[in-house]
């Protein structure tokens, strides 16, 4: 129970030490700095999928060899529906957009800001609860330390991303300690989404290789939707691609070393 609350908490620690950056920096993250971290937080998200998701959710499978695509399939595309239903009712603003999405509001830019960097956060906290919820069944072939390695590689990601996240929300007229403490508690979705998988998983144990896959597929669409989108458009898109070439190859060799 301790290893499960400790994975619960590192990826916010990640987000944490990352907001606390908007102390250290000017009011306003080099452009350079912000795409080489989106480039890395790609990388490291799906490496993650594919090592400790998707193929954890093929291997649980008990049926004909040849069907262990469906959970996988299923819960992938169910995960990508989800995100994008997520996105189309929710307003938000993405980090570096001034057109807000989602339904018409009068809420503040600050405010959906904090509403987009939460969809981007939610199926990160999914999949490291659906990851440890494995680790604490039987025979579900992920051990304790692939489900730490996982929080560990999300938490790696998670400290520029504090930074991505916070930076933005002191360039909209916040203060520091404001920027930081909204940057700080955009990580909190992360442990309460785990929360609620792992429930989900113990309570229906059959649904496992589909919560691995559906957590695959929403992290999937964080990638497509938002985080290549902002690290390939204008210039230094060449420092996204090296940073998501670091970021993969950190969280293959986290998975497959500690896995």
């Amino acid at each position: 129970m301790n290893g499960t609350i400790i994975g619960l908490l590192i990826p916010l620690l990640g987000t944490v030490l990352g907001s606390a950056f908007v102390f250290f920096m000017r009011k306003e993250m080099p452009a350079r700095l912000q795409k080489s971290l989106l480039g890395f937080a790609s990388g490291v998200m799906v490496a993650a999928s594919i090592w400790s998701l998707i193929i954890p959710s093929m291997e649980m499978w008990q049926g004909e060899e040849r069907l262990r695509i469906i959970p996988a399939l299923v819960g992938f595309l169910v995960g990508m529906a989800f995100l994008l239903l997520i996105d189309f009712i929710t307003p938000h603003l993405h980090i570096g957009s001034n057109t807000p999405e989602g339904p018409r509001t009068k809420l503040s830019r600050t405010a959906m800001l904090t509403f987009a960097v939460t969809i981007h956060n939610l199926p990160e906290g999914m999949a490291v609860g659906v990851v440890l919820a494995g680790a604490l069944q039987a025979g579900s072939h992920i051990t304790t330390t692939a489900a730490l390695a996982m929080a560990l590689g999300i938490a790696i990601q998670n400290v520029p991303e504090g930074a991505i996240i916070s930076m933005p929300m002191r360039e909209a007229g916040n203060s520091r300690m404001k920027s930081f403490i909204i940057g700080s508690l955009s990580g909190v979705v992360e442990p309460i989404g785990g929360i609620l998988v792992i429930l989900l998983a113990s309570s229906i144990v059959p649904t496992l290789p589909y919560l691995l896959s559906f957590a695959a597929g929403a992290m999937f669409y964080v990638v497509i939707e938002e985080l290549i989108p902002e690290a390939s458009e204008g210039e230094h898109s060449n420092l996204s691609t090296i940073g998501f070439a670091i970021g993969f190859g950190l969280m293959m060799t986290l998975d497959v070393v500690l896995g």
